[in-house]
């Protein structure tokens, strides 16, 4: 495949980053397509959070391009990506653990008129109404997420899953178009596991969203994956199908040391 020619949401290209003599991310490339939902497994100290850092505008890489619908960003940052759809969360929460649930949540929206000072005398209304919509839509998702009778306590004092939950929430908020997802059934019990599953297929088949998946949940990523990159001392060593990657010697070889 030539990568120049990829269309869809996201494409990665020969993406390299070193970091003193360490050579995290070495030549990978991958794609992900307008609402596909995309794997990306490997074991540990395989590159897959330095690669997540690269397309999400939190480090640079020293060569190859990022496309985010059809445009190279590599030079973006993390902040101007977010406002363009690209949202992340991280593997481990990165909710405002001195502000309630629903407050975090309300932190989330993009382009919020009464960040603007003036707006608040200028376009009264406007705030108030906009205000009450995120408040709204926020409560609607913390009942979705099973967060919603605990709206009123403070983050930090979530369990580890519901941190989780808070983040996923928190992150769909701002309106993505595509969703980068760092481990997020790590810590969730399996019940509400199974629920979150449900609704990132939700929120593919209803918005059209697309996902790039790190997980150390086999089943859960198979279950749920189109397609599945593996990563392995910084590069691509095997892709395709869950069928495909399960059945890959390769895959087997880069878990137990072998690769």
């Amino acid at each position: 495949m030539l990568f120049g020619t990829i269309k869809g949401m996201l494409s990665v290209q020969n993406v390299d980053k070193s970091f003193g003599g360490i050579r995290a991310v070495a030549g990978c490339s991958l794609k992900v397509d307008d609402g596909a939902i995309i794997g990306l497994i490997g074991p540990n100290g395989a590159g897959k959070t330095t690669l997540f850092k690269i397309i999400s505008g939190f480090e640079k890489p020293d060569n190859g391009a990022i496309r985010f619908e059809g445009e190279n960003v590599a030079a973006t940052s993390s902040f101007e990506l977010a406002k363009r759809g690209l949202i992340r969360t991280f593997q481990l929460s990165k909710a405002l653990t001195k502000l309630t649930v629903e407050e975090n949540m309300m932190l989330a929206p993009q382009f919020q008129h009464g960040e603007r000072i003036w707006n608040i005398w200028l376009r009264a209304k406007e705030v108030k109404r906009q205000e009450e919509e995120n408040r709204a839509k926020a409560i609607s998702l913390l009942e979705l997420f099973d967060l919603l009778p605990l709206k009123d306590e403070y983050a930090g004092a979530l369990s580890g899953g519901q941190k989780k939950l808070l983040e996923m929430a928190r992150a769909i908020m701002a309106d993505p178009k595509m969703l980068l997802l760092d481990e997020p059934f790590s810590g969730v019990n399996p019940t509400l596991a199974k629920k979150l599953l449900g609704h990132i297929q939700d929120l593919r088949e209803n918005k059209g969203m697309s996902f790039l998946i790190i997980e150390h949940d086999m089943p859960m990523i198979m279950q749920l994956c189109d397609y599945i990159y593996v990563l392995s001392k910084g590069k691509v060593i095997a892709s395709g199908a869950p069928d495909e990657v399960r059945a890959d010697e390769r895959v087997l070889d880069a878990y137990l040391g072998g690769v």
